[in-house]
């Protein structure tokens, strides 16, 4: 007895802690979201019920931003797994200088995503300075403003180079651990490049894509600073997702109890999410 209650009692600080770390916020998150709280109208108080979800579902930029959230997540996942696939591949052999083109690749994903942002909309995609214009005007064309004619394209852009590095450096490691006898065998019978990489490296990879699907869509589904940093969500709501839609709730109309019930849609979005990516994981794990 006492040996299966001491563990237990040595880890409940920290269970309770973790539990009170978690529980707290999302109580007083439903708590909001089911009161009437906007800082502009403090004479207007009480039980609001489901209004506040009812107002941010037929909120004019929750379509719109339920759209770009699903095209931002898409877009990203499918650039980082096929290019993260492709380099991991690329680099796999052996060659002179390997460790060092290893770091460099992975380097990217440790910029913060404020500076990644900054980054990308002063040096690469500003219509005057950029390199993408100066790129334009060598050959002769007229440079793109990007953040404005292609708002969302460039966010998916920005949030997927910071992205490919995580994606590669798992690809690379799962490579490592090929069994290269059977790939010898595979040359030895004839195989070429596509057959191996159809029948061996595909297969092989399908769990660490699993985990990268899902490890990424939970992430993504708050993806803030790039869009807050470059485009603000414009023009319009072009590149508004649910998350920019909640801070415009929450800070831009200082509806409290809105932004609470735009969280906890996020939360269940997230939540369902992420159900069917740990059973695609467990399915790829038992095989």
């Amino acid at each position: 007895m006492n040996r299966r209650l001491l563990p237990r009692l040595l880890l409940t600080p920290a269970m309770a802690t973790l539990c009170l770390w978690m529980i707290v916020p999302l109580v007083m998150t439903i708590y909001f979201s089911l009161i009437r709280y906007n800082l502009m109208q403090p004479d207007q108080t009480g039980f609001a019920g489901l209004e506040n979800f009812e107002y941010f579902v037929t909120d004019p930029s929750f379509a719109t931003a339920v759209v770009n959230t699903l095209l931002l997540l898409g877009s990203v996942i499918l650039i980082t797994v096929v290019a993260g696939i492709a380099i991991a591949l690329l680099i796999n052999e052996p060659f002179a200088g390997r460790g060092i083109v290893r770091v460099l690749l992975i380097s990217p994903f440790f910029v913060m995503p404020t500076v990644n942002a900054l980054m990308w909309k002063n040096m690469m995609m500003n219509p005057i300075y950029g390199v993408l214009a100066q790129v334009w005007m060598f050959f002769g064309a007229q440079p793109v403003d990007w953040l404005t004619d292609y708002p969302l394209f460039s966010v998916i852009v920005m949030v997927s180079w910071q992205w490919l590095p995580f994606a590669t450096l798992i690809f690379m490691t799962s490579l490592q651990s090929m069994n290269h006898e059977q790939l010898e065998a595979s040359r030895m019978d004839g195989a070429n490049y596509l057959q191996q990489l159809r029948y061996l490296y595909v297969p092989h990879l399908a769990r660490s894509v699993a985990v990268v699907v899902m490890i990424e869509l939970i992430f993504l589904l708050s993806i803030f600073a790039e869009i807050y940093t470059t485009t603000g969500g414009g023009p319009g709501d072009a590149s508004t997702n649910v998350t920019f839609l909640i801070f415009k709730q929450a800070l831009l109309n200082f509806d409290a109890g809105v932004a609470s019930a735009g969280a906890l849609f996020a939360v269940v979005l997230a939540n369902i999410a992420a159900v069917f990516l740990i059973r695609m994981v467990g399915k790829n794990l038992d095989k």
